[in-house]
């Protein structure tokens, strides 16, 4: 039965059972609450469902993810024009890279052309099985073995200008190279060995890089007397293989700064051939547009350096000593 209400009558010990205020007169008390309900925070906001899968953007410590196919290749000639972009927004930069490479055109353009003048001469002396043809027929050989030549010619000087280009300006494309690091959030610490050091060791990757070199433009050579393909096909096979070397020679800045020697750049370029080949035959294309090479020199560098940090080295940090590379030495 039901008492009445009595303001005067003493609340009973203890906790009330809910919080809030009393019961009208008449009404039965309500349930107690079970429990102290948890306040409620605003609900999180709603927004487009999350992919479920491995985060593609980039970790720092770690290179981006690799790519394949065709994607790969023009990934690798898209970091040529990111490092052309570069030095266009960087005019001084871009002024102060020049100078190495001038002085080295300033040298091949006349070995190039003292070639050139002597060409006739050469493409007889290469086809003696010839002098007894017919006239018609003799000419067409000599100067399909002239193209051969100076075409084996213009392989080895694309390839040796970097690389001679690269030992003759290092202070310079060393400094484009750390700044352009500075510029995507720092550059590793400089390396430890000496620049002597350093020095030799680049003169004894150049003269391997010559060598190597030498033995595919032999094989170019022989290949350019084939009737058709060594006019199309073998020039393009020729572009993508003095990609692949001036891909390693251009990343070789970033890369020996973290410790990561020849045989191991190679290894590295091998796992990511492609891409490597696409940027180096893009460069060989712009290298060969008459200064090409000089003018492009700067961006190519720094393109390298940016292909080297975020898809060569497996952290973009790490340098030589304690924390070099697992399997990089």
């Amino acid at each position: 039965m039901n008492q009445p209400y009595d303001p005067g009558r003493p609340p009973p010990a203890g906790p009330p059972p809910y919080s809030g205020p009393p019961p009208m007169p008449g009404l039965p008390p309500q349930a107690p609450a079970p429990g102290p309900v948890p306040a409620q925070g605003p609900a999180p906001a709603q927004g487009p469902a999350q992919a479920q899968g491995p985060a593609q953007a980039q970790v720092p410590g770690q290179a981006l993810p690799p790519k394949r196919g065709l994607a790969a290749f023009f990934t690798g000639v898209g970091y040529l024009f990111r490092g052309l972009g570069w030095m266009a927004r960087r005019p001084g930069q871009w002024l102060f890279g020049l100078i190495p490479a001038f002085i080295v055109l300033i040298v091949y353009v006349a070995a190039l052309v003292t070639l050139g003048w002597n060409l006739d001469g050469l493409a007889g002396w290469v086809t003696p099985f010839a002098d007894d043809w017919a006239e018609t027929a003799r000419s067409l050989v000599r100067v399909v073995a002239g193209i051969a030549i100076f075409g084996t010619a213009a392989f080895l000087a694309i390839i040796t200008f970097t690389a001679i280009t690269l030992l003759v300006g290092e202070p310079f494309y060393e400094r484009i190279a750390v700044n352009v690091e500075e510029s995507q959030g720092g550059a590793p610490p400089e390396p430890d060995d000496s620049l002597m050091v350093q020095i030799g060791r680049a003169i004894r990757d150049a003269l391997l890089l010559g060598a190597v070199a030498l033995c595919f433009a032999v094989v170019f050579f022989v290949c350019g007397f084939l009737p058709i393909i060594g006019q199309t096909v073998v020039p393009v096979i020729a572009a993508c293989v003095s990609g692949y070397f001036l891909a390693s020679e251009l990343t070789s800045i970033a890369l020996e700064r973290r410790g990561v020697r020849r045989k191991t750049r190679f290894a590295i370029l091998k796992q990511n051939r492609l891409m490597a080949v696409g940027f180096g035959a893009a460069t060989f294309v712009v290298f060969l547009i008459p200064l090409g090479a000089v003018l492009a020199m700067p961006g190519a560098v720094a393109g390298g350096t940016l292909l080297a940090r975020e898809r060569l080295a497996n952290n973009p940090l790490v340098t030589g000593g304690d924390h070099v590379l697992p399997g990089h030495h």
